[in-house]
């Protein structure tokens, strides 16, 4: 289906290092997409805030997301709002995402959580490229059962993300989700098993030492509302899952494993 805007929407971004300052080298948006001018958190990270002029995603949107962060660049990726993914009669709205991430970068790719509205569709798929250890990374994702607060849970009609990181040209992480609540049974064990928001976090080549994982695992306990886990991935990186009840409280943790 053709995107609504007669074109695929784009934002492409690329960061530098100038005397010893993360800068935006490159910036190029379409509508909707564009960004807020960028700004410096502690440790001299620039954020880059995407917005859109839109009021969420409709059928037919087609989106385009590059991001690479050049050698010794810092960046923290956000988005401006909560994305609403609306009803669809027909279609789906579907996005595709490239990092890259080279030597002696950081990125912290962090959209804020999504929201899948009752009869949507949307399909997505984000590959991240790491140039080599020294190459750091840090992924978050949080979906909800959709307004729950109006008791619309687990109404959308699917809802297919794949992500892939490679550490130069081999493959570390793939997540593949693939919910279709029309054919499964979203509150039941093995899936959302009656939670209504859901939180990914993968963190890479910060070398984390085990009492890292065990502090996480307590913290994770002694949260109330909550249900977690976190494993350390083949490549030595870690993972982590979160069930709750609403975005804000799922931030926070999420939150309080950057370091």
């Amino acid at each position: 289906m053709d995107n609504k805007f007669g074109k695929t929407s784009k934002l492409d971004i690329t960061t530098g290092r100038v005397n010893g300052k993360t800068v935006l080298e490159n910036c190029f948006f379409s509508a909707p997409l564009k960004i807020m001018d960028p700004f410096y958190l502690a440790g001299n990270i620039m954020q880059v805030m995407q917005m859109s002029a839109s009021a969420g995603l409709m059928a037919g949107d087609v989106q385009e997301i590059s991001i690479k962060a050049k050698e010794g660049s810092l960046l923290d990726f956000t988005s401006q709002s909560y994305e609403k993914i609306h009803k669809m009669e027909e279609g789906e709205a579907s996005r595709k995402t490239d990092i890259v991430v080279e030597k002696s970068a950081f990125v912290n790719y962090n959209p804020l959580p999504v929201i899948p509205f009752g009869g949507s569709a949307f399909r997505s798929k984000t590959k991240v490229m790491l140039a080599d250890e020294s190459s750091e990374f840090i992924m978050r994702d949080i979906i909800s059962c959709g307004r729950a607060a109006r008791e619309e849970r687990f109404q959308y009609r699917y809802y297919r993300s794949i992500t892939d990181i490679y550490l130069g040209n081999q493959l570390i992480y793939r997540d593949n989700t693939n919910f279709i609540p029309d054919a499964m049974d979203m509150e039941g064990f093995g899936l959302f098993e009656g939670y209504t928001h859901l939180a990914n976090m993968v963190i890479c080549n910060f070398k984390l030492k085990d009492d890292f994982i065990q502090n996480a695992r307590i913290s994770l306990a002694d949260r109330t509302g909550i249900s977690g886990g976190i494993t350390r991935l083949e490549s030595g990186d870690i993972l982590i899952k979160i069930f709750g009840n609403n975005a804000q409280s799922l931030e926070r943790t999420c939150n309080s494993f950057i370091f």
